[in-house]
């Protein structure tokens, strides 16, 4: 949870100014207590690895989280600020461009850090944004597709990865994806191939069935395994 101290307000303000001292506090509670991150440990550690270049989009997502949070919004408007911020401020680049490497899946913070992502860097940032914002994880999971790419020569498959919202445990999901900014159920998705999904409690055989294995069945994804204790270790949870 973000870390807040209140001290009692009428020990250290005058009294007459008890009131208007409320009026400047109460607001500045609300917004610490509307996301579980602790965004000015997150800003520390931003500014030490990647500079103070990237803080603009820090806080740009900060208050993104703060809104998504709010109680009056539904789930659906939920999906759609996150989905919405993340395609249009973090731009598309491949894991050897941003990371030199083939495959690296980043943490939420690195994402932010470097303000461009791959796939997967997409999907997992929206999938812990959507869970700070009180989406439960038992709605959400990242899916690895094979994502038929059109070309003018013909078309490809290719590996992707989105992340799937699932209103009720048997609903047809809606896929948020970096490469088609609308959200759309998944039957409309006619060029993604499911292979499996995941989540932080188990993975499933495509986008449907029960899970095949229980808390410990994400443990043979190694890469995700990783990530978790990365982010862990960054404060998300």
């Amino acid at each position: 949870m973000s870390r807040f101290q209140v001290r009692p307000i009428a020990r250290v303000l005058p009294k007459l100014h008890w009131r208007k001292a409320m009026c400047w506090l109460l607001p500045v509670l609300a917004v610490s207590a509307a996301s579980a991150y602790d965004f000015d440990r997150l800003e520390q550690m931003l500014v030490a690895r990647f500079g103070i270049g990237p803080i603009p989009l820090l806080r740009e997502w900060q208050k993104v989280q703060v809104d998504a949070a709010a109680p009056k919004l539904s789930e659906r408007q939920k999906l759609t600020r996150v989905n919405d911020f993340f395609n249009r401020r973090v731009e598309f680049l491949d894991d050897q461009a941003i990371w030199a490497q083939s495959d690296y899946w980043a943490t939420p913070l690195e994402t932010i850090g470097q303000g461009r992502a791959d796939c997967e860097d997409y999907a997992i940032i929206k999938y812990y944004s959507l869970k700070d914002a009180g989406i439960s994880q038992n709605k959400l999971r990242l899916v690895y597709v094979k994502a038929r790419i059109d070309e003018p020569g013909g078309s490809r498959l290719q590996a992707h990865m989105v992340l799937a919202y699932y209103p009720t445990p048997n609903a047809e999901p809606l896929v948020l994806d970096n490469l088609v900014p609308e959200i759309q159920p998944a039957s409309q998705r006619k060029d993604l191939h499911p292979v499996f999904s995941f989540n932080s409690e188990a993975i499933w055989s495509g986008v449907a069935g029960n899970a095949a294995k229980g808390r410990s069945g994400t443990g043979q994804l190694s890469r995700w395994q990783d990530l978790l204790n990365r982010a862990r270790s960054e404060g998300f949870e």
